[in-house]
C-alpha cells in the first residue's frame, strides 16, 4: 500500500482525516491526491485546523449523518458547502434496546451488529451513496470535496470503499485504507457507561469483517459489485469511465 506523510490531515480538533489519493486504480493510475477527503465531523476544529482545512480547497462537504447528530454537532468552515445524505444511526439505538430488555452486551454482540450495520449501508442505503457519486461526477464543480459521517468510520468508509472499488482500486488495498481508521482515530470522551469496554471498544473501531460483510452482501443480494454500481448507484460505464478520468491521474 502507498505511503505518504500527506496521507493524514493533522488536525488538533478531528482526527482520522485522511487524503484517499495515490492508491493505485483502473489501468495503472494512481488516485489523484488532495481531491478526495474522508473525516469524521468537523465540529471540534480549532482556528489553526480551520486554516489547514482552507489550505486544501474543499469546497465541499457531504454529510451522511443523521438529523439529531447534525443538530447536535453543527460546523462552519469558511468556502465548504455542506451536503446532507443523511443515514440515520442504528447500532447504538439497538444496542440501548437490548440493554432495556436486560440483555447483556459483549464484544461478539456488538461485532454482529456491526456486521448487520454494514450490510444495511450496501442494501438500504445505496441512494444516498449514489447522491455522493452524483456530486463527484457533476461537470460545474472540479474542486476537492469531503465526505464524513460522525466518526468517519462506517458509512464514510462504506462510501469509500465503494468509491474507491469504482476506479478500479484492488479490494486489498480497499480493506488496508479501511483499516487505517483502527491507526488514526481518537476516541472521543464518553460518559460513565454500563457497556463492557470490551464492548464499546468494538463499537468505535473497525474490523475487516464489518467490511467483508457488506462486500458479502454486494455480491449475496445485489448481484455483485458490477450490477450494484450500475443499477443502485446509477453509475454507467460511460459515467464510471468519466469518474475516473476526473479521479485518476491521466496516464503517463
Amino acid at each position: 500500500m502507498p505511503t505518504s506523510p500527506d496521507r493524514i490531515v493533522a488536525l488538533q480538533g478531528a482526527s482520522n482525516f485522511r487524503d484517499l489519493g495515490g492508491y493505485v486504480g483502473q489501468g495503472g493510475r494512481p488516485v489523484r491526491w488532495r481531491r478526495l477527503f474522508r473525516a469524521p465531523h468537523l465540529a471540534g476544529l480549532t482556528g489553526a485546523d480551520l486554516a489547514v482545512v482552507a489550505g486544501l480547497g474543499i469546497t465541499r462537504a457531504l454529510d451522511f449523518r443523521g438529523v439529531q447528530e447534525r443538530a447536535a454537532t453543527p460546523y462552519a468552515v469558511p468556502g465548504m458547502r455542506q451536503h446532507s445524505l443523511s443515514i440515520e444511526p442504528s447500532v447504538t439505538q439497538q444496542m440501548q434496546a437490548m440493554v432495556d430488555a436486560g440483555q447483556r452486551l459483549s464484544a461478539a454482540v456488538v461485532a454482529g451488529l456491526m456486521r448487520g450495520l454494514y450490510r444495511e449501508l450496501v442494501n438500504d442505503h445505496a441512494p444516498r451513496y449514489a447522491e455522493l457519486f452524483a456530486h463527484l461526477l457533476d461537470e460545474g464543480e472540479d474542486a476537492p470535496l469531503l465526505f464524513h459521517c460522525t466518526a468517519g468510520k462506517d458509512r464514510t468508509g462504506v462510501a469509500a470503499a465503494l468509491l474507491l472499488l469504482a476506479l478500479g482500486v484492488s479490494r486489498e488495498v480497499v480493506l488496508a485504507d479501511f483499516l487505517l481508521t483502527n491507526r488514526h482515530y481518537r476516541r472521543p470522551p464518553l460518559p460513565a457507561s454500563e457497556t463492557p469496554p470490551e464492548a464499546l471498544a468494538v463499537l468505535w473501531s473497525v474490523q475487516d469483517n464489518f467490511l467483508h460483510a457488506a462486500l458479502e452482501a454486494l455480491e449475496r443480494d445485489q448481484g455483485g459489485l458490477e450490477r450494484y454500481l450500475a443499477q443502485r448507484i446509477g453509475l454507467s460505464p460511460q459515467a464510471r469511465l468519466s469518474l475516473q478520468a476526473r479521479l485518476l491521474a491521466k496516464p503517463a
